[in-house]
């Protein structure tokens, strides 16, 4: 993910063409963010951008500053253009893509209205829960609150079978959680014992900001915690979530129904908009058994309960003041150290590229994308899979059966670089200007809709799950494909001049290109085969030995520590540690291969092999709040950017040359302990 605010110093720049030097003494990002003061055999996060943290400190209204923050607040900016020339024409052909992305912000610029509307547009779907009177009635709610995009009591999606990835399937997973992740319901450090305590606080004030008296509030909101920590109590953990064998479990629509009658599933299943199904796949069948036993052990009423707060926790940013600003002191301040809201256009903008960013992407590949962004991508990306390739010839640990079908699936490895060269149709989706709430509703039926439409269907492959706006990238095990939106060729700091190739392959090879590609080789992508089927490829023996090492990345990870006493999860962030440690190692053998790096070319003052190492640190140049970091540890399957630059540096002994890194020093460690995998 990556963001953007315009600043006088870091400005963006687009690259379309290939490597050349600046010779007009513009400033260097790379030499301008470094803190000197700082040993790089020390700390080298802090040494490559520190001198950047000390000028940008984290604002008010954001839980991190950095490199995505500048690339995301410039695209927003792009982004809010688009949407106001939009919105200005209110006369826009009804149904164009013009006229919904224009009354969507202008709905949600709209405060008279919406603060006039109050709880209004949620008013039918709450009566709808007040009508509940049986477990019938109550199963049914809950499946139709899933196709309004609120999830309560369990996840539901649909999506390739991983076992047959040409087929579409029904998976259900555990969920209903409003802390979102087991661990807060369970820890008894006092940081989320804290959390615990203001989260029924916050519960308490949303009932009574939506008229429920005090006494009741408070009752609700102890009725919420009760059931939440139930299911939380039959949750698996983050790092169990990773297994994708141990969370297949695929039965006939009989045996689920035997297994756990009281869910209703034929009654489910009908209000979920499926017909005809044969089977389903439950990630944690442990979750469903308890849930099983929960309808049936809370009344009616305590259901009810928790039904109106997910719906209103789903919807409380698209309401009235006193209820969106609830939300975001519990969920942003209290959870992420987030002090100020973001201006209200800017929420809006984003609001609006979430749910309309298929239209968006049109105008803005148009508008504001280079000609040949599209290709200057896929140049780095084959020469970063070329590498690849000639380093598994190479391995001494993988037998040559194995090697060949590791080559198999690399050579297969679908690249999906820039846009789609077909656009979803949303010409069914109905935007007004007349309820901000009520489009979100709106885009929300129509996505899940999208989705449901799929089943029974072929599997689109050409599909994307990204727009060309979004700063982040993907691997999909499923398609066996790697996707890489088009604005990831944006650098900051780069004003009207080409960065060199130390630039473009420490950032878009190693920690784009090359870090998805090795998605596809990690702990869990490896069990997927070329043709996306979750299925063994390996020798029992070169699985024994690609374990053995990724053993080696989890203990690395597990004795880092942030804020005194919490431990990074290994476990949890091996897949994303894996890939960043051989991403950023793709990256630098394809530089290598570059004229810059051949000739020695020396460019403010650095060597190629200096600059591409700053280049990667560049990378990940993010800062964040304590309240943000201690979240991160909690929920997210990434290392805080500060490990994803020492964390895989400390690995490569061409680091360790370049930056005089000896015994002794914070970001030395012993042959025996590096990780080499890939």
């Amino acid at each position: 993910m990556k963001l953007i605010f315009v600043i006088p110093v870091f400005i963006l720049a687009f690259l379309i063409l290939g490597c050349t030097t600046s010779k007009n003494n513009l400033p260097d990002p790379l030499v301008e963010n470094r803190d000197t003061t700082i040993n790089p055999a020390v700390n080298f996060y802090r040494y490559a951008n520190g001198g950047w943290f000390k000028n940008n400190p984290v604002p008010s209204s954001e839980s991190s500053n950095g490199i995505f923050r500048l690339i995301r607040d410039t695209i927003n900016s792009q982004i809010k253009n688009i949407c106001e020339e939009a919105a200005k024409d209110k006369k826009a052909t009804k149904g164009s893509n013009k006229q919904k992305i224009g009354d969507f912000y202008a709905s949600g610029m709209d405060t008279i209205c919406i603060e006039k509307a109050g709880i209004a547009p949620l008013k039918d779907e709450i009566q709808k829960i007040d009508d509940i009177d049986d477990s019938k009635s109550l199963l049914r709610a809950i499946a139709h609150l899933h196709t309004i995009g609120v999830n309560p009591a369990y996840g539901f999606y649909l999506n390739q079978d991983d076992k047959i990835s040409s087929k579409y399937a029904l998976f259900f997973q555990q969920g209903g959680l409003g802390l979102g992740e087991r661990n807060y319901y369970f820890n008894t450090d006092s940081l989320t014992v804290n959390i615990r305590n203001e989260y029924v606080k916050h519960v308490t004030t949303m009932f009574s900001l939506i008229g429920e008296n005090e006494i009741t509030s408070a009752n609700n909101a102890k009725v919420i915690m009760k059931l939440e920590t139930e299911l939380a109590g039959s949750s698996r953990k983050l790092e169990e979530l990773r297994d994708p064998i141990a969370n297949y479990n695929k039965m006939s629509v009989e045996q689920l129904i035997k297994s756990t009658p009281n869910i209703l599933w034929k009654e489910s299943l009908s209000e979920l908009g499926i017909a005809n199904v044969d089977s389903v796949i439950l990630g944690q069948p442990e979750f469903f058994i308890a849930l099983n036993k929960l309808v049936k052990k809370y009344p009616i009423d305590n259901w009810k309960t928790y039904l109106k707060w997910n719906l209103i926790n789903t919807y409380s940013e698209f309401l009235n003041n006193d209820i969106e600003q609830q939300n975001f002191r519990f969920y942003s301040t209290i959870l992420n150290g987030v002090n100020e809201q973001k201006p209200r256009w800017k929420r809006v903008v984003e609001n609006t590229n979430g749910y309309l960013g298929e239209l968006i992407g049109q105008v803005y590949i148009e508008e504001y994308l280079p000609k040949n962004t599209k290709e200057k991508l896929i140049e780095i990306g084959n020469n970063i899979r070329q590498v690849y390739a000639e380093r598994i010839k190479k391995l001494d640990w993988m037998s040559d059966s194995t090697k060949k079908r590791a080559l198999s699936k690399l050579e297969k490895m679908v690249m999906k670089v820039g846009y789609p060269d077909k656009w979803k149709d949303m010409s069914k989706l109905n935007i007004d200007r007349s309820s901000y709430c009520g489009n979100v509703m709106h885009s929300n039926n129509w996505f899940y809709n999208y989705m449901i439409n799929k089943y029974e269907k072929p599997v689109d492959r050409l599909e994307w799950g990204m727009y060309p706006q979004t700063y982040n990238a993907y691997y999909n095990a499923s398609n066996n494909e790697i996707v890489v939106p088009a604005c990831n060729i944006i650098v900051p700091g780069f004003e009207g001049r080409m960065p060199d190739d130390a630039v473009l392959y420490g950032i878009i090879g190693g920690s784009t290109f090359g870090h998805e590609i090795i998605h596809g080789f990690d702990d869990q992508g490896s069990q997927y085969d070329e043709n996306g089927n979750l299925n063994n490829w390996w020798t029992q023996q070169d699985r024994e030995r690609f374990i053995s090492k990724t053993k080696l990345i989890v203990d690395q990870y597990n004795h880092y520590s942030v804020l005194d006493s919490m431990h990074l999860n290994g476990d949890a962030t091996q897949g994303e540690n894996i890939a960043d440690l051989a991403g950023v190692i793709l990256g630098y053998e394809a530089f290598k291969k570059t004229p810059q790096y051949k000739e020695n070319r020396i460019i403010s003052g650095l060597t190629p092999d200096q600059r591409f190492f700053l280049s990667y640190a560049f990378a990940w140049m993010v800062n964040i709040t304590n309240e943000s970091l201690a979240h991160q540890i909690m929920v997210d399957v990434h290392s805080p950017a500060e490990f994803r630059i020492n964390g895989p540096l400390s690995n490569i002994p061409e680091f360790y040359k370049t930056f005089n890194v000896k015994q002794g020093d914070s970001m030395y460690r012993p042959d025996s302990l590096r990780v080499v995998i890939w």
